[in-house]
């Protein structure tokens, strides 16, 4: 069967190319298409999906950037192994989870979290700002509305977390909220569709409300205790194989 011609390809990628392209080889590394195969020269990828030189170079570059790639003197252009890849990338992030569904992963990402949002909620609380406070506030209050049908449970559920990245102020904190946002539309999905659980809503009260009580401690307990309820389902989901 002959396989698509350039044109088809180039369609395929959308219409910023560019970003078109690093979609598709990105998951084309990460599914292991490449996996003890030589890495397409910048000549060949040009003509395999009818784009410019320019476009691919970019493409390969913002690849080599996350990780997947890298560029040997004599080698030519080769596939790094998943140890180098950059997976505070939400592009990265995005593609592993896509995959091949792993709870293994979840559950590592989990365990980020336990260690970065208790001390995230804890600085809000802290801080004790109400302009930091309120959209954790409006965050809980669309969790609040999707549980009555008027609102999605799921990005209600993460936008609360992300105002709490947020609102602690700390540009590290914040800048992990891409990857939060990205893993946690699979964490969430899994907890729902498997458990048959969605988001407890006076968990996540309880946070609120240390938080807009100026309670770091409490707070940082409350945060906790959410996020070890999902490591445990996930833990043990990953036990049982």
């Amino acid at each position: 069967m002959t396989g698509p011609m350039p044109s088809d390809v180039r369609t395929s990628l959308g219409r910023n190319l560019t970003y078109g392209m690093l979609d598709a080889l990105g998951r084309a590394i990460v599914t292991g298409a490449y996996d003890g195969q030589r890495f397409p020269t910048e000549a060949e990828l040009t003509v395999q999906h009818g784009v410019s030189r320019s476009v691919t170079r970019e493409a390969v570059k913002m690849l080599t950037a996350k990780g997947l790639l890298s560029a040997r003197p004599k080698q030519g252009t080769i596939v790094q192994p998943a140890a180098a890849w950059n997976l505070f990338d939400p592009d990265v992030l995005h593609w592993l989870l896509e995959r091949k569904f792993s709870v293994a992963l979840l559950r590592h990402f989990t365990e980020l979290r336990l260690a970065i949002e208790p001390a995230a909620a804890a600085l809000v609380a802290a801080d004790a700002d109400p302009v930091a406070t309120a959209p954790i506030r409006a965050g809980y209050e669309r969790m609040a509305a999707a549980e009555a049908g008027d609102d999605d449970p799921l990005d209600s559920d993460i936008a609360f977390h992300l105002a709490i990245l947020r609102g602690s102020r700390n540009p590290f904190f914040v800048q992990f909220q891409q990857v939060v946002a990205t893993a946690l539309r699979t964490s969430i999905r899994f907890t729902n569709r498997f458990h048959g659980r969605s988001a407890s809503l006076p968990a996540h009260r309880a946070v609120l409300d240390a938080i807009e009580a100026g309670d770091a401690a409490a707070s940082r307990s409350a945060m906790q205790a959410i996020i070890a309820d999902v490591l445990a389902l996930v833990t043990a989901a990953d036990a049982a194989g």
